[in-house]
C-alpha cells in the first residue's frame, strides 16, 4: 500500500466527526423520531468507520520521526493502541449496522433490526469515548510534544521553522523566569542560524537590551541590521531598539535624532511619535 503520513491529520478529522454525529444520530433513530436519522447513521457510520482505517494506517506511517523524538515513544504507542482499539470498535458498529439494514425492510423495522441498531447504538458510545481519548492523545503529541509540527512534510524548512519556533518560546519562557543568561544564548543561537531573517536579527537587538543588559551592543548589532526602509513594520521596530540602545547608553540626543527621522517617514505611527516626545 501506498505511504498515507501525509493524510493522517485530514482523514482523522473526517473520520471523528463522522462517527460522533453517527452515533448522535443513531441514538436519535432509536427514540422513533426523526426518520432521516435511521439511514443517515448507518452511513455516516460506515463512512467513518472506513476513515478510522484509513487514520490508523496513515498514523503508523506517519509515527516514525515523531517516534525518534526523545521522551515521545510512550505517548506514541499509547495514540497508536487507543486508534487501534477506536477502529476496532467501530468495526463492530458497521457490522451491526449492515446486519441491521440486511434486517430491516423498506419502511419498517423489525424486531432483530431493532436490537441491532441497539446494539451498534451501545457499543458506538463506548467507542466514541475511545475515539475521543485517541484524539486527546494525539492532540497532545501534537502540542504538548511538537510531534507533527516541521517533521510531517520532511521539508528542512519546515523542520527550520520548527526549530525556530522551540528556540523562541523558550527564550521568553527564560525571560518570563528572570533567566536572561539563557533567553540570550537561545536568542543569538536563533540568530546565528537564520542570519538572513530580519525579525530574528531586530530580536537578537532586544535581546542584547533586556537579557544581556549590553547596551553597546546592542547598538552594533542593530545598525548592522539591514531593513527594508518603506516597510513600516519592520523600520520603526529597528529605529526604536536603536533609540533605546542610545538612551541605555544615556546618549538622548542621538536617540531623538533616529526617533524623528522615523517619525518623519512614518508619521501615522503614534507609538513612535510619544516615544520621541518621551525623551526629556
Amino acid at each position: 500500500m501506498p505511504n498515507l503520513a501525509a493524510l493522517h491529520p485530514q482523514v482523522i478529522h473526517f473520520a471523528i466527526a463522522l462517527l460522533l454525529v453517527g452515533v448522535a444520530f443513531r441514538l436519535i433513530s432509536l427514540s422513533g423520531r426523526m426518520l432521516f436519522t435511521r439511514h443517515a447513521a448507518a452511513a455516516l457510520l460506515l463512512l467513518g468507520t472506513v476513515a478510522a482505517a484509513v487514520s490508523v494506517k496513515s498514523g503508523a506511517d506517519a509515527h516514525g520521526p515523531v517516534e525518534r523524538i526523545p521522551g515521545v515513544r510512550n505517548a506514541v504507542i499509547e495514540h497508536e493502541e487507543l486508534g487501534e482499539q477506536a477502529r476496532n470498535v467501530f468495526f463492530v458498529v458497521a457490522a451491526l449496522e449492515l446486519i441491521a439494514l440486511g434486517l430491516a425492510s423498506g419502511a419498517s423495522v423489525g424486531k432483530y433490526a431493532k436490537l441491532a441498531y441497539a446494539a451498534s447504538a451501545l457499543i458506538g458510545v463506548y467507542g466514541s469515548y475511545v475515539l475521543y481519548e485517541a484524539a486527546e492523545h494525539g492532540g497532545e503529541l501534537v502540542y504538548n510534544y511538537a510531534g507533527g509540527p516541521g517533521l510531517r512534510s520532511g521539508d528542512p524548512k519546515d523542520v527550520e521553522r520548527l526549530l525556530m519556533a522551540g528556540l523562541y518560546t523558550q527564550a521568553m519562557a527564560d525571560r518570563r523566569a528572570k533567566n536572561g543568561t539563557d533567553a540570550a544564548r537561545l536568542i543569538a543561537e536563533m540568530a546565528t542560524r537564520f542570519p538572513n531573517d530580519t525579525s530574528v536579527q531586530l530580536m537578537r537587538v532586544e535581546s542584547l537590551l533586556l537579557d544581556s543588559q549590553d547596551a553597546f551592543s546592542a547598538l552594533n548589532a542593530a545598525r548592522a541590521v539591514s531593513v527594508d526602509e518603506k516597510n513600516a513594520r519592520v523600520a520603526t521596530r529597528k529605529a526604536s531598539l536603536t533609540a533605546d540602545a542610545f538612551m541605555a547608553l544615556q546618549q538622548p540626543d542621538s536617540a531623538k535624532a533616529v526617533l524623528s527621522a522615523a517619525v518623519a517617514a512614518f508619521p501615522q505611527n503614534t507609538r513612535l511619535k510619544a516615544k520621541l516626545d518621551s525623551i526629556p
